[in-house]
């Protein structure tokens, strides 16, 4: 279960996550999208809020929880949403941190019982 794992340090040589790594990973993290920015591989989803405060909390909350594990998202905080990208900015695409890091997200989300 990937919520149970810890984020590890990575170095510009860590290595991308392989396409059967990713077929066995995104049943874990079925709401999240596999993009492409820039040429880079990302984790993508928007999570849906009543209100601004509630959305602003949830951002505030991840971004503790993303500062403890040592793995930053860009998050984007908008009236009754929160737009959530992962990727490992060192190697320039998907490593295992990022799934950790979007199904921490989702329990995250889970627990905070949203209005919307």
């Amino acid at each position: 279960m990937l919520t149970r794992e810890k984020c590890v340090a990575c170095r510009r040589d860590s290595p991308l996550v392989t396409q059967e790594e990713v077929v066995e990973l995104r049943p874990q993290i079925p709401d999240w999208d596999l993009t492409n920015s820039d040429g880079i591989d990302r984790l993508q989803r928007v999570f849906k809020f009543g209100n601004f405060a509630d959305a602003l909390e949830f951002a505030t909350a991840l971004g503790g929880a993303a500062d403890a594990e040592g793995h930053h998202p860009r998050l984007t905080v908008e009236w009754g949403r929160v737009g959530v990208d992962w990727w490992t900015h060192k190697i320039r695409g998907l490593h295992r941190n990022d799934f950790i890091m979007a199904a921490k997200t989702d329990a995250m989300f889970a627990e905070s019982s949203p209005k919307s």
